[in-house]
């Protein structure tokens, strides 16, 4: 009986926005996502809400609906949009890689309708503000691009994604599928291998680093196979809580990203139904 009336509970913020996150890393969902009327207002809701997780994942929502061009000068002038990032970026109490995470959308939506030169200007300018708000002790983030060996398919991505979500020291990341690669924003203090190591970890897959040469090529180098020390990511803010997690409850879970364009679809109405009724714009 409990866990009927739980299954029949409005779906609390974090569940909502997760879902919201898990959409908008399938390219196929992005234009709908900022085009429906309730789910770009919410997602700059979430980033005022309490919970820092929440927070976080909104931003990775947003991260996501940014790398789509024509989303970008809407996303832009949504009300609220930059200013409710400049606060994320300048609360005292956010988590160090939930500023540079904002900081980062933040640059692509403020470059979308620039000159190339205001355009590295601001983004410079950006960076050395978010860096003072960091403090001395948050080095710079850094971005690495794994080649992964048996990134084939949706569970296979799962699996991958979750133990990269238990790295600490991993800000965000983007899996393209079609050419078995994925881009990781790590702190700088994080080391590559660790990053191996926790794919490595999955038993099913097996990561290389894609690197370019001074020619400009690209090539694959392989990690060393001694394992390196992960440490996990206990500290807030918790990206997927196991608790939590809406990938675990299949019976209410929309399917997983890319496998079935109209349950996506239908849980997106379904999202932006629970947004309208428990926002007020």
């Amino acid at each position: 009986e409990k866990m009927n009336s739980a299954m029949n509970e409005e779906p609390d913020a974090l569940s909502v926005v997760n879902q919201l996150r898990d959409l908008a890393a399938d390219p196929l969902n992005r234009r709908a996502i900022v085009q429906d009327q309730g789910c770009l207002p919410g997602l700059i809701l979430f980033l005022d809400h309490p919970n820092p997780p929440v927070v976080h994942s909104a931003l990775l929502a947003l991260r996501y609906l940014a790398e789509c061009r024509v989303n970008r000068e809407k996303m832009k002038s949504e009300l609220g949009m930059m200013l409710s990032l400049q606060n994320v970026i300048q609360k005292t109490t956010t988590p160090g890689e939930t500023k540079l995470l904002a900081s980062e959308v933040y640059d692509i939506l403020q470059s979308s309708n620039m000159s190339d030169m205001d355009n590295v200007n601001e983004m410079n300018y950006r960076r050395r503000k978010a860096q003072f708000f960091l403090g001395s002790t948050n080095k710079r983030a850094k971005t690495v691009v794994l080649h992964i060996d048996g990134l084939d398919d949706s569970s296979r991505r799962n699996l991958c994604e979750e133990a990269l979500l238990k790295i600490k020291g991993v800000i965000s990341f983007t899996f393209q599928m079609a050419v078995q690669r994925c881009v990781v924003r790590i702190r700088s203090d994080l080391k590559a291998e660790a990053l191996a190591t926790a794919i490595a970890s999955t038993k099913v897959m097996k990561a290389q680093q894609v690197v370019k040469s001074e020619s400009g090529e690209e090539m694959l180098v392989p990690f060393q196979d001694t394992p390196v020390e992960v440490e996990q990511n206990t500290d807030l803010p918790e990206y997927l809580p196991e608790d939590e997690s809406p990938t675990k409850e299949q019976d209410k879970a929309v399917s997983r990203v890319g496998s079935h364009p109209e349950g996506a679809a239908s849980w997106l109405s379904t999202a932006a139904n629970f947004l309208s009724r428990s926002f007020y714009w």
